[in-house]
């Protein structure tokens, strides 16, 4: 008896191995075909840009050849947004994607359309950070890196401007790059914390001279329809924009559900409490009635995966890594908490395309400011975009930035309890 029911195990665990329908592929990569490469790196003119480009290099992927794949925008039910510009070199997603929310947000209040400027927010981040580094003698984070409702934090305090009036970009350069910037600053700060030398005054004005010398010094009045605004009366007159009516929804088992919670990522780097933390279906569900009714989100998480493909433009989970029916609060939170799920992309999620073919399956358009979403060609409309099967985002996608209106059933929950 013990020996039949081992055979039936066996015989089991066989059948539901071969059910498996994904495969890995070890793709080539041909250098000269890749925006980051070919576009970016020329546009900065590193020097060591030709080196790289003749480098051999393999990536394994997953094999999506055998999806009909829905990687066409005009599938989507879609929000106005700008076209997608690239953050080029600097580590900014954060800013690029939650601007380009608001840009589609304010749209959605006022109708009016205008491109506002990512580099005003990143100046006065980075001050901020200085700030922060100065009051902790050294024990916080100053990198390029932030979340996403940083740049409303910084618009409360310090305005907005149109790009049009300040875009960072000096010295006819046309891509952006803090390499060399963020390296001075941090060096800067490093010999302060070396030589505990803590004037935080004197510490602040040399981390504007350095961003003043290499993105320019932002104005602090500036004509718009023939008007003078300051940053702050720009947000407030003109915009009529609120940067308090927006709100972070995160969903992570690691911190106890239905309460506001410090997101622990080092990207979180003033430990912002103002996390609502849900359960996942409750995540889905919300992320989901929101863009279905003309709303657009700010999303970060993970796009460090083999089911992320620059080839297809799509971002799906396969079933060798979990079949979906598996994908739940706890095994996303297992891959936060062993790292293999990380906060390491902000992006805007613009659109959705609800039960593909019958398949069940929702896929939602997101626009991209990096540069593996440009690989397949500048004169495409999917320029600068992916597309996200809903299981992606159930798994690797953490947290978004969306108005309270569209969550307040959400909100609501926390203020009751």
């Amino acid at each position: 008896m013990k020996y039949f029911i081992t055979l039936i195990c066996m015989l089991l665990t066989a059948t539901t191995f071969s059910q498996n329908k994904d495969y890995v592929k070890f793709k080539s990569i041909d250098k000269t075909k890749i925006y980051y490469y070919n576009t970016i790196l020329k546009g900065i003119k590193q020097e060591d840009s030709a080196s790289d480009i003749k480098k051999p290099s393999k990536s394994m992927v997953m094999d999506q050849s055998s999806y009909d794949l829905p990687n066409k925008i005009a599938l989507y039910k879609r929000v106005w947004a700008n076209p997608s510009i690239s953050q080029g070199n600097a580590g900014t997603c954060w800013d690029f994607s939650t601007t380009s929310f608001y840009e589609s947000d304010i749209y959605r209040l006022t109708g009016k359309k205008v491109k506002l400027s990512e580099m005003y927010t990143a100046y006065y981040e980075y001050i901020e950070k200085a700030k922060r580094y100065f009051k902790e003698r050294g024990n916080s984070l100053f990198s390029e890196g932030s979340e996403s409702n940083a740049v409303s934090r910084i618009a409360n305090e310090y305005g907005m401007m149109p790009e049009s009036v300040y875009n960072g970009l000096i010295n006819g350069k046309t891509f952006y790059d803090h390499s060399k910037m963020y390296s001075e600053m941090n060096n800067y700060l490093i010999s302060v914390k070396t030589n505990n030398s803590w004037n935080e005054k004197e510490g602040v004005e040399t981390i504007k001279a350095i961003m003043n010398h290499y993105m320019g010094v932002p104005p602090v009045s500036f004509n718009v329809d023939g008007k003078k605004y300051t940053p702050l009366s720009y947000m407030k007159d003109y915009l009529n924009f609120h940067p308090l009516d927006y709100v972070e929804i995160l969903s992570c088992k690691k911190m106890p559900f239905w309460e506001k919670v410090d997101y622990t990522v080092p990207d979180n780097w003033w430990h912002s409490k103002e996390y609502y933390n849900i359960p996942l279906n409750e995540f889905m569900k919300s992320l989901k009635n929101a863009v279905k009714n003309g709303y657009s989100v700010s999303i970060g998480g993970d796009i460090s995966e083999p089911g992320f493909s620059r080839e297809t433009q799509c971002a799906m989970i396969p079933d060798y890594d979990i079949p979906s029916k598996y994908i739940n609060d706890d095994s996303r939170a297992f891959r936060f908490v062993n790292k293999t799920t990380c906060d390491d992309h902000g992006l805007h999620l613009t659109g959705i395309l609800e039960n593909y073919k019958n398949t069940g399956e929702d896929w939602y358009l997101i626009k991209d400011s990096g540069s593996g979403s440009r690989d397949n060609g500048t004169d495409k409309p999917e320029f600068g975009y992916y597309f996200f099967s809903s299981d992606y985002i159930k798994l690797k996608m953490m947290d978004f930035t969306i108005h309270k209106d569209a969550v307040k059933n959400i909100l609501k929950k926390f203020k009751e309890k």
